[in-house]
């Protein structure tokens, strides 16, 4: 048992114990501690107040579940001079991230044969499923790979596959400038050199449905957003080639000792200031180049897609945002009343910077940053706005989070027909891997709407609109 105590709406302090340098802070409600499988993220965010150099708390949201090193929903954010980095509270999927677009089109140009041609198409044009290459690309070149540590999406639109126009609704214009291919292992590019566009499986999907309900709507007329309009979500990171490059350096961190004094061996870092810290985040930003590169291309084919089967014009289809819900950046924050550059760690967690942020570009410096929260493919999706809370280091949600393991959720289904049991919610599901859709059944999910809430309470971000799932490729 952990001890607990409500300090503001739904923001919750986890007492500062032994060898903690932080408090644990945790934004949900009590329904939402309740729901947490066992106490084992709760342990987690202890262990990660243990971090050399960590500053304020160690933090998760609502959607909070186990993972590698750091809990999934987990931040923290450690002092550049004396702290450290840790590919744990990155993710093995470097910069895996969300991207929102809206289609001026409505749920009846996709119901029935429509929608089943729009699916096969797509479906054709964007591979999915584990380790699946796209087979009709060349593959990346070394050279190709030192273009997108220099330009990141950029070389995407290059190459014809999106607009200039999308980069201002990316985050950090989907680039971070510390990337370094030479970093990278040769294993690393050679998982990667045929995945770009690709999905990937497990939770990772590209969702069209329609904008069900507005709840901000001064926001959202600003963005472009209408009741009614169909959306596009696309989920996917940086492939085999993220993978590789947290596993290249875990195994070099732990072959070189820096588990030393730590309460998990998992949260292993190197100091930032180190040549083998700053090595990694160079490596991880070109992972990240990767992820921004990937969402683009798949974006461009989706784009094609409906071209080929409703005659939508691809500049049409508008990009709202694109987020990384894995990685580590470098910001400033105000604390203790004062600026400080800081070492944010987000792994399974999303950039919620409110209004004038000077990162954000001028549309979204007015209204702050759009935050985006896939639900899980049967119930709701959201768009969010950041409300840039100083506790969380203008952080959020990145999803509803788990509430069944993998392995519980395909034995739950196990036998049944889940395709027409989703298609009796008004969902059409296309994937390479029956098992993949088992895995993410809806009830593997918490509730996005009470995440959603919590997030609000705890001032983190706001609702905008709330999105109904009607056509999913999943992996």
């Amino acid at each position: 048992m952990f001890d607990l105590k409500e300090i503001a709406p739904a923001t919750f302090e986890m007492k500062q114990e032994g060898e903690m340098l932080v408090p644990g802070l945790i934004i949900a409600t009590q329904e939402l501690i309740d729901q947490i499988d066992f106490d084992r993220p709760l342990e987690q965010v202890r262990n990660v107040a243990h971090l050399p150099g960590i500053v304020g708390y160690s933090i998760a949201m609502p959607d909070i579940h186990w993972g590698y090193g750091f809990p999934i929903g987990g931040v923290a954010a450690m002092d550049p001079e004396t702290g450290v980095i840790s590919p744990g509270g990155v993710g093995y999927d470097i910069n895996c991230g969300v991207r929102l677009a809206v289609i001026p089109e409505t749920l009846s140009a996709i119901e029935g044969r429509m929608g089943e041609k729009l699916l096969d198409r797509i479906f054709h044009l964007v591979p999915s499923g584990v380790g699946r290459g796209h087979k009709h690309t060349r593959g990346l070149s070394d050279r190709d790979y030192e273009e997108i540590a220099a330009k990141g999406a950029r070389f995407a639109i290059e190459q014809g596959h999106g607009f200039d126009i999308d980069l201002e609704h990316i985050e950090s214009n989907g680039r971070l400038e510390e990337a370094n291919a030479s970093l990278v292992s040769s294993r690393a590019k050679e998982r990667g050199r045929t995945q770009i566009g690709t999905i990937g499986s497990g939770n990772h999907f590209v969702e069209i449905g329609e904008i069900e309900e507005i709840y901000l709507p001064d926001v959202a007329s600003k963005w472009g957003v209408e009741k009614g309009a169909l959306y596009l979500l696309i989920h996917s990171g940086s492939r085999g080639f993220g993978h590789q490059v947290c596993q290249d350096t875990l195994d070099k961190f732990l072959r070189k000792g820096y588990t030393e004094g730590l309460p998990d061996p998992q949260l292993v870092s190197a100091p930032i200031q180190s040549q083998d810290g700053r090595e990694y985040f160079q490596a991880m930003a070109m992972a990240a180049n990767y992820a921004f590169t990937n969402r683009q291309m798949i974006l461009h084919e989706v784009r094609m897609a409906f071209k080929d089967v409703l005659n939508t014009q691809p500049e049409d289809i508008r990009l709202i945002y694109d987020v990384c819900h894995n990685i580590a950046k470098f910001e400033t924050h105000s604390y203790n009343g004062s600026p400080r550059r800081l070492c944010v760690h987000r792994k399974g967690a999303t950039r919620a910077f409110g209004p004038g942020a000077e990162e954000l570009s001028p549309l979204f410096q007015k209204t702050g940053q759009p935050v985006l929260v896939p639900g899980d493919m049967g119930r709701a999706s959201h768009l969010m706005v950041g409300l840039a809370n100083p506790l969380t280091w203008s952080s959020s949600c990145h999803g509803a989070g788990r509430a069944r393991s993998r392995v519980k959720s395909s034995r739950q289904w196990k036998g049944r027909d889940i395709f027409d049991y989703m298609r009796t919610q008004g969902v059409s599901v296309m994937a390479t891997s029956k098992r993949t859709v088992s895995e993410e059944m809806p009830d593997a999910y918490k509730d996005v709407d009470k995440v959603v809430d919590a997030v609000e309470i705890g001032k983190c971000a706001a609702k905008v609109a709330r999105l109904k799932p009607r056509l999913v490729i999943k992996g």
